[in-house]
């Protein structure tokens, strides 16, 4: 099997377990703009937008090999946020 079939199949896997979650352009612009108030950059950016995806899927666990980080970005979801 090629390489590519191989990576549809996985997707097409995920796809059937999981809901996407989606930020319009109000709540990625709002989620960037609090960030960078706070002075964070580079890959916390991105740790902040997934925070936000969770909390608009109303997740009840966060999971993260990063906990320092979300619950710096994210206190308000702390408490939601474990290790796998």
């Amino acid at each position: 099997m090629v390489l590519s079939e191989q990576v549809l199949l996985f997707l097409e896997e995920v796809r059937s377990r999981v809901t996407p979650i989606v930020l319009d352009a109000e709540e990625y612009f709002a989620t960037i703009r609090q960030v960078a108030g706070r002075g964070l950059t580079g890959g916390r950016i991105y740790d902040a937008l997934l925070l936000a995806c969770a909390e608009k899927s109303d997740a009840q666990v966060i999971y993260t090999w990063n906990l320092k980080h979300f619950q710096a970005i994210a206190p308000h979801l702390a408490d939601r946020i474990q290790t796998p």
